[in-house]
């Protein structure tokens, strides 16, 4: 178990105030901005670790990861905007059904999935 550090904590707490996914440098930036010195390298490593203990989901955009607080032990799906990035959970009980489905039918067992829906949020699709 990685103990807390207050690195650790300073990046948990800047993910968790944005409604979107953002990248390390993004977050590092806002952190240096907010007078922080934590370095690039641990904002990385600590996104890393929130994401492998699963406190933060991660999707690759355009070549880069990025980043989201997320439910702790709760499996879900994200409606993300493609304009602003806004992001919201969602269970999407249809979907576990048709993976074990499409799986089933191709002789596959045990199917693991990610789905995200890429879309306009209502703000964006007013602009």
């Amino acid at each position: 178990m990685k103990r807390n550090t207050w690195q650790r904590e300073a990046v948990r707490d800047a993910l968790t105030k944005s409604e979107s996914f953002v990248s390390a440098q993004s977050l590092h930036g806002a952190l240096r901005d907010a007078g922080s010195s934590i370095g690039l390298a641990t904002v990385y490593r600590a996104l890393a670790d929130l994401a492998g203990a699963g406190d933060a989901d991660s999707l690759q955009q355009d070549g880069e990861s990025l980043f989201r607080a997320c439910t702790p032990d709760s499996h879900h799906h994200h409606l993300i905007c493609r304009e602003c990035g806004r992001t919201v959970e969602i269970k999407a009980d249809a979907v576990e059904q048709w993976a074990k489905n499409v799986a089933a039918e191709h002789g596959f067992t045990q199917p693991n999935h990610i789905v995200d829906v890429f879309g306009l949020c209502p703000a964006c699709l007013s602009t």
